[in-house]
């Protein structure tokens, strides 16, 4: 119970330096056994614009996670290009900013978003 609520504390430590707009989203990152997720969130009107995970990216020809995840990374920059956004803020709730986060911030970068 205690490592859960120092995770919770985290990520309410992060959260609360980060406000997303509708031209500057916060994009948030969930990190599971074996899935990557990332959503741009309008804090504003408390809405998610767009959503990806790496169930809708093909990774087939990639082996690693963390290959996975920059692969996601550049998937989810497009889609959000489609959308209009190229600026965002970075949320990388209670995951420390190494492995597959940093990664995925990384191919977020390579694919055009500003953070």
């Amino acid at each position: 119970m205690k490592k859960n609520i120092q995770k919770i504390k985290r990520q309410i430590r992060v959260r609360n330096k980060l406000q997303g707009t509708n031209i500057r989203p916060r994009m948030t990152v969930f990190r599971s056994n074996k899935f990557l997720y990332v959503q741009f969130v309008d804090d504003v009107k408390g809405k998610t614009i767009l959503g990806v995970s790496e169930k809708s990216v093909d990774t087939k020809a990639v082996k690693t996670k963390i290959e996975k995840a920059k692969a996601l990374g550049v998937f989810a920059a497009a889609k959000a290009k489609e959308k209009k956004i190229t600026t965002g803020v970075f949320d990388r709730g209670s995951y420390s900013y190494h492995g597959r986060v940093k990664a995925l911030a990384e191919g977020l970068r390579e694919g055009g978003m500003k953070f």
